[in-house]
């Protein structure tokens, strides 16, 4: 076994290690998300956090670590007598992003549950995660199914599989901790609310902690027992720390104060639900145990705050997760008063002292600490249309507010990644059929397996009760959902999109629709036409963060290359088929239809537009022309695309419904 990079020889990182401290004092603080940009020792840090855990009692053969103290009665390997068990050291258990739902909860026995009627169960990662760590390495890449099985699980302390009438539950509590990069997309608001911690890290800008981190790292990667042995003492005062306040932890007392303080600033900055108040109840008090003290204060509620209310706190997918501690420090303050029976905080604000110098902050023995990480109205241009004169390169403009936009969907039946736009084959959703399986069998149909063994029951030689089922037997369900899809938006923004309350609108309304695709798991990407050439801002990427950030910084002025953008369009398409070609694409191109630059324009566009209609790529062209007098151009692009056109007005209304959907129909009609 390879020796683990100690936990308290990493560099910085203080919030980080405090959150992963915290859940190892009390796991029922809910777990950790760290959020953080490449190479910032997130997986470092939660790997060689097992290492500090106490060593765990267990049930001698049970293979879901049961408490000898207090086994479980339902365990499916008991019931368990007293007597024998066993000590190990508390387990990491590793998620990986590809496995399946089986791997995550169990399988069962499905030949011999409906041969035998037995409960023949093989334990998944939960189990064998029971009272240790499960770790979740880019959890936001996680399909969602596995996402809520996992937060379920870590939420009742319980993992429940049902499968075609047969039942089985076991123990499940685990100290969860997931690490995600933002830029590779965000997790959906409710699950984010499931986590009870969350940490922003970021490398540090300090040249002297940098060339620290390297030096120990290179220490390591030479000798790792070595180097682990020089950190052996401060591990060891570590582990002995988190003993004993664990052993001190239930005597820590949450006064009324503390908790009018709680329920103050979760009402304060809005979070939804009650959640937060008891995520921040439970890690005040961690905070108190871990520093020595019985009893809770400000500056533990105050630490607790700017560690539970982060990521609770946004109001839309586009809020940068963060708090205003102006803000929780003038709520703390407001709130500060002591019934007789409550002690004060003696150093009387959030930065008073403690055993620890404050908030629970880890201490010395934790290893060497350092910090963590107006422009003018433009010219009228071609076509009447205002511009930048003479091409002239204008300040972006902010985007008008979004709003809900209707669902738009691609024809037919695909079988994508799981999301919520277009109908596809899943694994998830309603049964439609029934086939034999291709490889290892995932959804049973019973019924369509009981029909295909049932008339070979006499042959089989069948003599009691249970049905004789063979491999050939078994069905596999055919599900219908929903998937996700790429969505390309292509910008105009040429001159004559750059009237300043035009082109605010016209943000709005890609806003709007970068907030549909959020909200519907899908890949976006950005590629904007200006000047004499196309660009791709944004290659096809699961983070729509990014993407209305691009779209904010959006700049405009110059000709209008319709042709490029959308020949550019077309080979982003082709480089993401070959990277995910079961991801079908809904291409958006926002424009007023005029084209210009170069010889026959207009009809370049049309051939360019040929290439998305030949190939079937579902389209819709969003109208942004303008005035009382109408040239139709963006009508007549949706026509060579295949697809479907929109004004902006007509984007809010009800009658855009199915708008994609109509696109086969209109191509059958061409």
């Amino acid at each position: 076994m390879s020796t683990p990079y100690p936990f308290t020889a990493v560099v910085g990182q203080d919030d980080l290690r405090l959150a992963l401290l915290l859940n190892a004092v009390s796991p029922v603080v809910g777990g950790v998300l760290v959020r953080g940009e490449k190479g910032t020792a997130k997986s470092t840090a939660v790997r060689a956090l097992s290492a500090l855990l106490p060593e765990v009692d267990v049930v001698s053969g049970c293979r879901f670590s049961c408490d000898p103290g207090s086994p479980d009665p339902a365990c499916p390997d008991g019931p368990h007598e007293p007597g024998a068990f066993e000590s190990r050291a508390a387990r990491m258990v590793e998620l990986p992003v590809g496995a399946s739902e089986d791997r995550l909860v169990g399988a069962l026995d499905i030949e011999r549950a409906l041969a035998e009627g037995v409960k023949a169960f093989e334990p998944g990662l939960l189990a064998d995660a029971h009272r240790g760590i499960l770790y979740v390495d880019e959890v936001n890449l996680l399909h969602d199914h596995l996402v809520d099985l996992l937060l379920d699980a870590a939420a009742m302390g319980a993992s429940y599989v049902e499968r075609e009438g047969v039942s089985v539950r076991h123990a499940a509590r685990f100290l969860l901790v997931g690490t995600m990069n933002p830029e590779e997309g965000e997790l959906r608001p409710q699950l984010l609310d499931r986590f009870g911690l969350t940490v922003e890290v970021a490398a540090s800008r300090e040249p002297d902690q940098r060339v620290e981190v390297v030096r120990r790292r290179l220490a390591y990667d030479d000798d790792p027992a070595a180097f682990a042995a020089r950190w052996a003492d401060e591990e060891a005062a570590v582990r002995q720390r988190i003993v004993a306040a664990r052993e001190l932890l239930p005597s820590v007392r949450l006064g009324d104060a503390a908790l009018r303080q709680i329920a103050a600033t979760c009402a304060a900055f809005e979070v939804d639900g009650m959640r937060a108040d008891i995520v921040m109840a439970r890690t005040a008090t961690a905070l108190a145990a871990w520093a020595g003290r019985t009893d809770v204060l400000a500056e533990d509620v105050r630490q607790a705050a700017l560690l539970a209310l982060p990521h609770r706190r946004r109001r839309n997918p586009f809020d940068a997760p963060g708090l205003d501690e102006d803000k929780l420090d003038e709520t703390l303050e407001e709130f500060s008063g002591e019934s007789p029976d409550d002690d004060p905080d003696p150093d009387g604000g959030p930065d008073g002292g403690g055993p620890d110098g404050g908030g629970g902050q880890p201490a010395p023995e934790d290893g060497p600490q350092q910090d963590g990480g107006a422009a003018a109205e433009p010219e009228a241009g071609e076509g009447g249309e205002p511009q930048a004169s003479g091409g002239r390169e204008q300040s972006p403009v902010r985007a008008a507010e979004p709003f809900r936009t209707k669902v738009l969907s691609v024809p037919g039946l695909g079988e994508g990644a799981a999301g919520r736009r277009s109908r596809a084959r899943t694994e998830q959703g309603r049964t439609t059929g029934a086939r034999r399986p291709r490889g290892a069998l995932t959804k049973l149909h019973l019924a369509a397996t009981v029909q295909a063994a049932a008339p070979h029951q006499r042959a089989r030689g069948r003599s009691g009760p249970g049905l004789v089922v063979r491999r050939d037997d078994l069905r596999q369900a055919l599900r219908e959902g929903r998937e996700s899809n790429v969505v390309l938006f292509v910008v105009d923004a040429s001159g004559s999109m750059a009237a300043r309350q035009r082109m605010s609108a016209v943000k709005g309304a890609v806003l709007s629709l970068l907030l549909d695709a959020y909200q519907r798991r899908d890949k976006v990407g950005l590629v904007t036409f200006r000047g004499s050439a196309g660009e791709v801002v944004l290659p096809p990427t699961s983070s729509v963060d990014a993407a209305a950030a691009r779209l904010e910084s959006l700049p405009t002025g110059g000709r209008t290359p319709l042709a490029a953008g959308l020949l550019k369009a077309h080979e982003v398409l082709r480089v993401e088929r070959l990277r995910d070609p079961a991801r079908r694409a809904l291409v958006v191109v926002v424009t007023d239809g005029r084209a210009t630059g170069g010889p026959e324009p207009v009809a370049l566009a049309g051939r360019a537009a040929r290439l998305f209609a030949a190939e079937g790529v579902a389209s819709v062209v969003v109208d942004c022309e303008s005035g009382p007098v109408r040239l139709g151009l963006a009508g007549q692009l949706a026509g060579e695309l295949g697809g479907t056109a929109v004004t902006l007005d007509e984007l809010r209304a009800d009658s855009i419904a199915g708008l994609v959907k109509d696109v086969q129909g209109n191509r059958r009609a061409a």
